[in-house]
């Protein structure tokens, strides 16, 4: 049995597949927003992998957000098209959640410049001097929940006080120059991907903490604001 991951949040577009805990395929590309002509051919690659080992697909998993409102549309919206069109339940895993799984487990030792353990602050960007963030600690336990907020110099100023805080995903390197405390530390180029979120997605399986296919919704946090390029706006001149 496996799980398909896919995770589309930023402009990264990535799908994997794990068996219990082990990742049998994965493809991203990083290439910019062209997640709807490389999803479903990641996707298909995907399904003649697991047919090729004998395996059958038990899940879907995906990206849940906050993050791109098209990305996540697209994931979301391939998803439920695999679970509906396999029969089988689909994961919704929280987008800051697979960023801080990947730091935690795989580039952060969690040794701190205090006796109390790290923080860590996923940052997505949402425009300006804003961001989506969240607070964990090195258990992925959710000491703060998700938000969008703009960052100031005094942004996260009662955490930082006591200990180190690891900030980190692409909102957080405009943060540099306006979070100055000693506590603060910067972690470059983490982007959320499928292949972080198969652990995961193999634990909420287990637990069985499935969502909805027909009624789940991305957590945009924000709604869209669609915008129209300048070199699509047409002036008249007064005759």
């Amino acid at each position: 049995m496996a799980i398909i991951c896919i995770e589309t949040s930023t402009v990264v577009c990535s799908v994997a597949t794990a068996e219990k805990n082990i990742i049998t395929f994965e493809h991203s590309s990083c290439d910019g927003p062209s997640h709807a002509a490389l999803l479903g051919v990641f996707v298909e690659e995907a399904l003649k992998d697991i047919a090729a080992r004998g395996l059958t697909v038990e899940a879907v998993a995906v990206s849940a957000g906050p993050g791109s409102y098209t990305g996540l549309r697209i994931g979301v919206s391939t998803a439920k098209g695999l679970c509906f069109g396999l029969n089988v339940p689909l994961l919704a895993i929280p987008t800051l959640e697979i960023l801080s799984n990947k730091v935690i487990t795989n580039v952060d030792s969690g040794e701190g410049k205090s006796d109390a353990k790290p923080l860590y602050c996923p940052m997505l960007d949402a425009r300006r001097m804003e961001v989506y963030s969240a607070i964990y600690d090195d258990t992925l336990y959710n000491v703060r929940e998700t938000r969008a907020e703009i960052i100031t110099e005094d942004s996260f100023a009662s955490y930082l006080k006591d200990r180190e805080m690891v900030f980190f995903g692409n909102g957080s390197e405009k943060c540099k120059a306006v979070i100055t405390s000693p506590n603060a530390r910067f972690i470059d180029n983490i982007h959320p991907c499928a292949v972080d979120m198969a652990p995961l997605a193999v634990k909420a399986l287990a637990e069985n903490r499935t969502v909805d296919v027909a009624y789940f919704e991305p957590f945009y946090l924000k709604d869209f604001i669609a915008t129209v390029p300048k070199n699509k706006i047409t002036t008249f001149k007064k005759s």
